[in-house]
């Protein structure tokens, strides 16, 4: 014969429910954090000025996130400062590219926009 919590619930149904609810407002609680995440990138990228700039890609790279699931681009410009930023492109855009190439980059915020090669 089981014993009786309180009010009549075993303390496995407690436990049961309570981890149940620790895990639904985890997984409710990164759904919120990842969409206002991009929401303020977003928003920030809106915000920026847009710019043309002379660049030459310095680097490229890719990242797979998720088990071969999902794969990000990446291509590092370099102006002619010297100062250097990372931009997340596509993978039909990264193919065009070629480390060594010179040309017009334009972005707006951390957003891609194209490249022009001189």
């Amino acid at each position: 014969m089981e014993r009786a919590g309180i009010m009549g619930f075993s303390i496995f149904g407690i436990l049961f429910s309570l981890f149940f609810l620790v895990v639904f407002i985890f997984i409710i609680g990164m759904f919120i954090y990842v969409i206002s995440t991009n929401v303020k990138k977003s928003n920030s990228n809106k915000n920026s000025p847009r710019l043309t700039v002379d660049a030459k890609v310095v680097s490229k790279r890719d990242q797979v996130r998720g088990e071969n699931t999902f794969t990000f681009y990446f291509a590092t410009f370099e102006f002619e400062s010297g100062d250097r930023v990372e931009l997340e492109m596509s993978g039909q855009e990264s193919g065009m590219l070629v480390e060594g190439d010179t040309g017009q980059v334009t972005f707006q915020g951390t957003k891609f926009l194209g490249f022009v090669r001189k």
